[in-house]
């Protein structure tokens, strides 16, 4: 059908007091710039709800696009009528008919704001009801539950009708929480936790270290391309790639074999925090989850953390590899992450790292290398990229992929 507008209903920032406004006028904006290549919508963001008028775009791309920003409940396509009562019964009977198969149920909701208009709510209720229960065979009303509810809302500047609600992505609009980092990998953990993150209305720079020749142009490539995976919820995102090999392999040559990951560890949080403060953010996100391996127990936590101030934010840390899994195929990260491109955090892995470090022992062992000098040499080296939903940063043919996977 085609569509007048789409009507955006608020999510969690419905409940917020005094500072609602800025929580919508936020929505607002991160709408427009996930909708910014649709030329002549008119987007309004108002109290009770965001209007998206289509002006003859395509609503399919439209609601498809919206299913990605946070700070929605769920959303419905309308159709603006004149208020001509006989048009309104005739667009709502076709509304029904697409979407009826037999057996379905279906009930009348109508608001009126306009009180002039010529019937009441009872009786567009009754009148719509019966026009579709004697042109479409089988049907029944519910009025608890139905498969298909008709919503019919009379305003002062025309009759607005929508028989589909579809949900939207929840959460908080990004940009309402704050700005944070987040370490991201290659592997299938970061891009879960900085979904995560930007559900909080958090708006993230991503970090990634990365260690040529040990780590491949493929592996920054696939991390720049969960980057774009991820942006879609965000509108674009600062991607912060940083040298990290001589660290690594200062590490290695100087530091006993069980240390050496969690001297890394501590080196890349170091490193992310001073971007974090160069740049005016105000926590660190990562991808770590509780016992999931060596370098993500409470002692090695306790370690790693030691090198910063900051809020170190684990959205991860309670759940299991199936349950991440199952949130990476739905933001459609998983396939990419695991592509056997290795990253910084798989090379010089020691066969037997220590799990549970000591603190004292960690700081000590760390003495043995230069760290304010390798810290400033890897800042002085990043280079920053902005990345948009749907970038393609792989180049590589779907049969490669295939093979890969």
């Amino acid at each position: 059908m085609q569509y007048s507008e789409i009507m955006v209903r608020y999510g969690e920032l419905s409940t917020k007091g005094k500072n609602r406004k800025d929580f919508i006028r936020q929505l607002g904006r991160n709408v427009r710039h996930s909708l910014h290549d649709f030329e002549g919508l008119d987007i309004r963001a108002q109290y009770d709800r965001l209007h998206v008028a289509l002006n003859g775009n395509d609503s399919t791309a439209v609601i498809e696009r919206l299913k990605g920003v946070f700070g929605i409940e769920n959303f419905s396509p309308v159709i603006k009528l004149e208020k001509d009562f006989e048009a309104v019964k005739e667009t709502a009977l076709q509304m029904i008919q697409a979407q009826y198969e037999p057996g379905m149920t279906f009930k009348i909701n109508t608001r009126r704001q306009d009180h002039q208009f010529e019937y009441d709510t009872n009786q567009i209720n009754d009148k719509l009801g019966g026009h579709i229960l004697r042109n479409v065979p089988g049907i029944k009303v519910k009025m608890k539950n139905p498969d298909i509810t008709l919503r019919v809302e009379v305003r002062l500047n025309g009759i607005f009708l929508s028989s589909e609600t579809i949900p939207g992505a929840g959460g908080l609009p990004v940009g309402t929480g704050g700005k944070a980092t987040m370490m991201l990998s290659g592997g299938i953990d970061s891009p879960v936790a900085a979904y995560l993150g930007m559900k909080r209305g958090v708006k993230l720079d991503m970090v990634h270290f990365f260690s040529p020749p040990y780590t491949s142009e493929q592996a920054l490539a696939k991390a720049k391309e969960l980057t774009s995976k991820v942006a879609g919820y965000a509108g674009s995102i600062n991607f912060i790639q940083v040298p990290f090999t001589k660290v690594q392999e200062t590490i290695k040559e100087k530091v006993p074999e069980g240390y050496l990951m969690t001297i890394q560890r501590r080196m890349m949080l170091r490193i992310a925090a001073a971007i974090t403060l160069a740049r005016g953010d105000k926590g660190v996100f990562t991808g770590e989850s509780l016992g999931q391996v060596a370098s993500q127990t409470l002692e090695s936590m306790m370690a790693i953390n030691d090198v910063t101030n900051l809020p170190v934010l684990r959205p991860l840390v309670s759940m299991d590899k199936t349950e991440i899994i199952k949130i990476a195929e739905k933001i459609d990260t998983y396939d990419l992450s695991i592509l056997p491109f290795e990253d910084c955090c798989t090379i010089f892995t020691p066969p037997a790292p220590k799990t549970r470090p000591d603190l004292e022992k960690t700081r000590n062992f760390e003495k043995l290398i230069d760290v304010d000098g390798l810290m400033q040499e890897a800042l002085d080296g990043i280079e920053v990229t902005v990345i948009h939903p749907g970038e393609n940063f792989m180049n590589q043919s779907e049969d490669v992929f295939a093979e890969l996977l």
